[in-house]
């Protein structure tokens, strides 16, 4: 049984980041739902209120997604875990943002879990926020593991 299967995260909040434009839509997805499947409560964050447009491949245009929460709108404390996806524009576009970098950072402050996957963790860079507790994935082929990873992590997020 895959970590996603169990129901571990129960009472976890999650924030899964996601860049206005050219985010990598398997990115964003994969970990959402492995959040949702394993019982967070998660939310959408985005630089602002308007739907966020995925892409595939890193330039053709996919699906879009509600955003839940805006950056400036989120509570560094109110999340157990946050997630940044990667997608080299979506990535350049979330660590060029000053309300989502804040954002990071203050909630790497309050002791919040983080996840990043492959272009993603350069806004972590960004927000100075990187160790060794961060759960990072290299690309899309690794997102089992990952998903399998950040579960764990975020599950033992609310004993901190």
């Amino acid at each position: 049984m895959s970590a996603s299967d169990r129901q571990e995260l129960d009472g976890v909040k999650v924030g899964v980041f996601v860049a206005q434009e050219s985010t990598k839509e398997v990115e964003f997805t994969e970990p959402k739902a492995a959040m949702s499947d394993a019982g967070a409560d998660v939310d959408v964050l985005g630089g602002d209120a308007d739907d966020a447009r995925t892409v595939n491949n890193d330039l053709d245009e996919s699906d879009a997604y509600g955003v839940d929460k805006t950056f400036s709108e989120a509570a560094a404390d109110e999340c157990d875990g946050r997630i940044v996806p990667g997608g080299i524009v979506g990535a350049d576009t979330l660590r060029a943002d000053e309300d989502a970098v804040e954002l990071l950072e203050h909630h790497r402050a309050a002791d919040g879990a983080l996840g990043s996957i492959c272009h993603g963790p350069w806004t972590l860079v960004e927000a100075g926020v990187v160790d060794d507790s961060v759960v990072t994935s290299r690309d899309p082929d690794d997102l089992d593991a990952f998903t399998d990873a950040i579960v764990d992590e975020f599950a033992g997020a609310t004993e901190r």
